[in-house]
């Protein structure tokens, strides 16, 4: 896989004119592009056959959370679009998560959202996680990874901080996204636990969600390549060349 192929471009605007705008000037700097909930919202499935005429892939970041049959019918009408990667919430626990997989009759990898990379060690409590049992996002994250995992799922979306640490104990094919990723002088934003693209390829991601840094660059196409390069950096020194 070229570097380039590993970057998720996401697509967070709230037209299809922009939408389309992007896929046409990223199209060969990403090999994927990320249709979340806002653009989703705005514009329905024609965005995604509108951004799948770039050539490249379709992350459908939809992190459905819901009912167990309503999830398996909404996964069932998202994998008949054809996109390669949905997302779903973890932290309703295996019913939801199998109900996700079953509902896949597509060829779309599914993948368990664990925990958000806007959430710090004092979101946990806030939202009434047990944090004796769960000290740190990373002990979260593996025990939602393990529900994923034992679903049927293809692999989780998790910090930088936690890929590593997935990576070991649920093996090379488990596939690890990592969103929250900030090069080096960039703003954090609402994000807690950012990594930059080295940090998450070289910790054992295999693809990277990058929004801000490459969409409000002065040149999206120079900011894609700059991060391709990282990538590149961090696969062979992750290999040892």
């Amino acid at each position: 896989m070229d570097p380039k192929d590993r970057i998720i471009f996401a697509l967070d605007v709230p037209s299809l004119s922009e939408a389309e705008k992007y896929a046409g000037m990223l199209k060969d700097h990403v090999g994927v592009f990320k249709v979340g909930l806002e653009l989703f919202v705005a514009c329905g499935p024609a965005v995604i056959e509108a951004v799948k005429k770039s050539g490249q892939g379709i992350f459908l970041d939809m992190k459905f959370h819901d009912i167990p049959e309503t999830v398996r019918g909404a996964m069932r009408s998202a994998s008949a679009l054809g996109a390669e990667f949905i997302t779903v919430h973890c932290d309703e626990g295996g019913a939801l998560l199998k109900a996700a997989v079953e509902g896949n009759t597509g060829s779309a990898k599914v993948l368990g959202v664990t925990v958000l990379t806007s959430l710090s060690d004092e979101s946990l409590k806030e939202i009434g996680i047990d944090t004796n049992k769960y000290r740190t996002p990373l002990d979260l994250v593996l025990h939602r990874a393990r529900l994923a995992k034992l679903a049927g799922c293809a692999g989780v979306v998790c910090s930088g901080h936690e890929v590593d640490s997935v990576k070991n104990e649920f093996g090379p094919d488990f596939i690890v996204v990592t969103p929250g990723i900030r090069s080096s002088g960039d703003a954090v934003g609402d994000q807690k636990r950012v990594v930059t693209p080295y940090e998450a390829i070289y910790n054992g991601a295999d693809y990277i969600v990058v929004g801000r840094p490459i969409r409000k660059a002065h040149d999206p196409r120079k900011a894609a390549e700059l991060i391709a390069r990282e990538i590149g950096k961090a696969l062979k020194d992750r290999r040892g060349d």
